[in-house]
């Protein structure tokens, strides 16, 4: 119980949220950002993958989505949450995947319904979040149904690779300490999936 993230914070995280977009306030959205890429790299180069796969506004939606599920575990916990590994995310990923196969006509399902219970069970208020803002963001045209079919898995995969790192199932890299291939070249692409080189994106401010 230690680790589920509670609806207060879940609805915390929401708020403060909604205030940043309100405020348009691109000054602590850049700052958010920057603390995503030093503590997240892995978690923002999936998210960047996405992007790749299905354009710019489905990319946009699965980044938006990862940092809400990373910012309602933040704030869980008063020390940094571990470093998600690109060996974290796979294993989460064939958790999710196989999950979602014991569920008979998921393609059917409305896509904020396309979840496993044995997973709902591990993060119950955050899962209850994430189909609510999905459905009001289909409902009120703020995103695609077919935006939301591809983002909806990945998202799971995030809230199962933290939800698994805290309970000490897979854990992550403790932070702090040094991530072999976390380092991004500034040449390199920048993992946020800006498209720009690192030195002209996140790396400016590294």
């Amino acid at each position: 119980m230690a680790n589920i993230v509670s609806s207060e914070d879940v609805e915390k995280t929401i708020a403060a949220f909604t205030r940043l977009d309100q405020r348009g306030d691109k000054k602590a959205m850049n700052k958010l950002a920057q603390r995503l890429q030093k503590e997240q790299p892995f978690l923002l180069a999936q998210a960047a993958a996405v992007r790749t796969e299905h354009g710019d506004a489905v990319g946009e939606a699965a980044v938006f989505y990862a940092t809400l599920v990373w910012a309602m575990f933040d704030r869980l916990r008063e020390e940094t949450l571990p470093r998600l590994t690109q060996a974290n995310l796979a294993d989460a990923d064939r958790v999710v995947t196989e999950e979602l196969s014991k569920i008979a006509g998921l393609a059917d399902k409305p896509v904020h319904e396309r979840v496993a219970p044995a997973l709902v069970e591990t993060q119950p208020h955050i899962y209850a979040k994430l189909a609510e803002l999905i459905a009001e963001d289909v409902k009120e045209s703020a995103m695609t149904v077919e935006t939301a079919a591809v983002i909806i898995k990945p998202t799971e995969v995030v809230i199962e690779a933290f939800d698994a790192a805290l309970a000490g199932r897979r854990p992550g890299e403790r932070q702090g300490t040094v991530v072999a291939g976390a380092k991004v070249g500034r040449n390199e692409p920048c993992p946020c999936g800006s498209g720009k080189k690192y030195k002209k994106c996140h790396g400016e401010a590294a």
